[in-house]
């Protein structure tokens, strides 16, 4: 008999992380739920049972983390996936930007990313076991006008998530970035997209937050099917490192990646230059 797995999510109470909490406990394994309201936890999903544990944690706050990492021990013993779901998404113009609003991008994307994963590897070290899933985008291989603070973030957790891969092998302990594409969940909603405070007309990100919010409830990609292969991964014994999903992640990562090597080969000369 197969063991039940315990899931870590965390921003779980809406978007992809909601539908992979529901999808994990309706396939009988068990999940410790974080987000900053427990109130829109409990109401999206349901209250405290013997299989699903939920936690008010602002993923910013290592102590928060750590209480909700350790709550989680003491409920289910183990904890075998840690999904970092919660991000923060910001429109606007790296002028317009403030020091401020990049370093919230960076704070919840990155830094509260680092946190679960600072406070969970010391269990995971030592049951030699365990898949961390980090929340990338193809936003995360790919810069685009606009979106430069989540740009940075992303790239941030492709890289982090890289460096996080060769480091825990040796422990056992699987890495996956998971890079989706857009997926119709509230993302584009007017409750989920952020735009910066000082717009300067001359880039017309007015007009582009438009754009995004016309995608609402338009998105090609489907998040029950998103959550049940993440769910299929945790049973492979070698899963993927990068996994684009959605086809216009995929088609636009592998378009990226072939117009970098046609320019990599194109100024090729130049990079073999300066050797001595």
């Amino acid at each position: 008999m197969n063991k039940k797995k315990v899931w870590f999510i965390t921003g779980a109470s809406k978007g992809i992380g909601l539908e992979v909490a529901r999808t994990i406990l309706e396939n009988g394994d068990m999940v410790v739920a974080t987000s900053r309201s427990l109130e829109e936890l409990m109401k999206n999903i349901g209250p405290e049972t013997d299989c699903f544990l939920p936690m008010k944690a602002d993923i910013t706050d290592e102590t928060e983390v750590k209480t909700a990492i350790e709550k989680g021990i003491e409920k289910f013993g183990y904890i075998d996936v840690v999904l970092n779901n919660a991000g923060y998404y910001l429109v606007g113009a790296l002028e317009e930007v403030s020091d401020k609003e990049f370093r919230k991008t960076m704070d919840v994307n990155v830094f509260g990313m680092l946190n679960v994963i600072r406070k969970v590897m010391p269990y995971l070290r030592e049951q030699g076991s365990g898949h961390i899933m980090n929340i990338s985008s193809n936003m995360g291989y790919i810069g685009y006008a606009n979106t430069g603070s989540y740009n940075a973030s992303k790239f941030a957790v492709v890289g982090i998530s890289e460096a996080l891969a060769l480091e825990v092998r040796q422990f056992g302990i699987k890495v996956t970035i998971v890079a989706p594409g857009m997926f119709r969940t509230n993302f584009m909603s007017d409750s989920t997209l952020k735009v910066a405070t000082r717009l300067i007309p001359e880039y017309h990100v007015s007009e582009h937050v438009d754009i995004l919010k016309g995608f609402d409830g338009k998105q090609p990609g489907d998040p029950k099917k998103l959550a049940a292969v993440l769910r299929d991964l945790t049973l492979l014994k070698e899963p993927p490192l990068h996994l684009p999903l959605g086809t216009d992640s995929y088609e636009s990562i592998v378009l990226k990646r072939a117009n970098e090597a046609e320019e990599l080969d194109h100024w090729r000369y130049l990079s073999l230059s300066t050797d001595f």
